[in-house]
């Protein structure tokens, strides 16, 4: 093949499973979607200046180790050694940038994951062009189809399991009234991340017989983070029936609407007839309208743990938000 034609479908073998697996993230944020263009925000600072920023680093510092341990053992070492904590520090960064300029996006442990694998899916997916290139040119079309299954399906979740965990610290963070684990929390994260990221590259580095021990790491770590979404989910799920349970009372909420509204499995069907009977621009407003009932329970959740004034404020405009667009968009029953 031409180089435009390996660098075309080097491209194309990246960018699909990238896209799926973005899709399957951002489906399991079921009760309250994040920003469209904060996820893409996230996703192009590891797709772009991420890959750019960690390239240098990782250039930079492993210099020392080429000259130390000469270039064979220096390119096997430097993976492990410098890669690791250099890749997890500069996705790390978008991670705390969101955290500083919007936190209040970050409303559960679950908002953290996802920013995240988002950070970590768009650093993969450069990545995984510029090894795919690279194996065709040493190894042709068997190596590099072998590369393509390797790093985009089988490890393709990878770069996003590790910088999960840095997300999962910094969301805890915010969430904790102890202001020792405030500092400790995102250290811990960070920390994860970068041993889960040298585990799989240590292994790796180690042969093909090792792929195996990679796999067992990497999809071990996958499954425990799938394990800690489950439980953010229904975490979430109780929150929206104790907090949307009370507004009942209140008048903010009528029964169906509390019903609809704390239900995921109830919010998709009402949202799917609402499309089929009355059109798209009704499916949008009633899809608004449930991502206020949920930002009206995360913020009753935080006032809880904080009593902050902010919150407060906040509550009493969800609430009168909510009953507008009730009456507006006929969502009284």
């Amino acid at each position: 093949m031409s180089e435009t034609a390996v660098l075309l479908f080097s491209t194309l073998a990246a960018i699909v499973p990238t896209m799926l697996y973005v899709g399957i993230i951002y489906w399991v944020d079921r009760y309250e979607k994040e920003p469209w263009w904060l996820l893409t925000a996230a996703f192009l600072w590891g797709a772009v200046p991420g890959i750019l920023i960690a390239f240098f680093f990782n250039t930079l510092l492993s210099a020392p180790l080429l000259l130390i341990l000469g270039d064979e053992l220096g390119m096997a070492v430097a993976p492990s050694l410098i890669g690791p904590p250099v890749e997890e520090s500069v996705k790390g960064l978008a991670l705390v940038a969101i955290f500083i300029f919007w936190r209040s996006e970050i409303d559960s442990p679950l908002d953290g994951i996802i920013y995240g694998a988002i950070v970590g899916m768009g650093f993969a997916m450069v990545e995984n062009v510029f090894y795919f290139v690279e194996t065709y040119s040493q190894g042709g079309i068997e190596a590099w189809g072998a590369n393509v299954v390797l790093r985009a399906v089988v490890f393709g979740l990878n770069h996003a399991l590790f910088s999960s965990f840095t997300g999962l610290g910094i969301a805890t963070a915010r969430l904790t009234t102890k202001q020792g684990l405030k500092l400790l929390l995102p250290v811990l994260g960070w920390g994860t991340a970068v041993f889960l990221h040298f585990l799989h590259n240590f292994t790796v580095t180690l042969g093909d017989l090792f792929i195996f021990v990679a796999l067992l790491f990497d999809w071990g770590g996958v499954w425990l983070v799938l394990v800690i979404i489950l439980g953010a989910v229904l975490q979430e799920r109780r929150w929206l029936r104790q907090y949307l349970a009370e507004e009942v009372a209140l008048g903010t909420l009528t029964a169906n609407q509390f019903l609809r509204a704390s239900s995921g499995r109830k919010r998709t069907a009402y949202l799917v007839n609402t499309l089929l009977e009355r059109g798209y621009r009704a499916n949008r407003q009633a899809a608004y309208f449930f991502l206020q009932c949920s930002h009206l329970a995360y913020t009753k959740h935080h006032w809880k743990l904080f009593q902050d004034e902010k919150s407060a404020q906040e509550i009493l405009k969800l609430r009168r938000e909510i009953q507008r667009l009730a009456s507006e968009f006929y969502l009284t029953r």
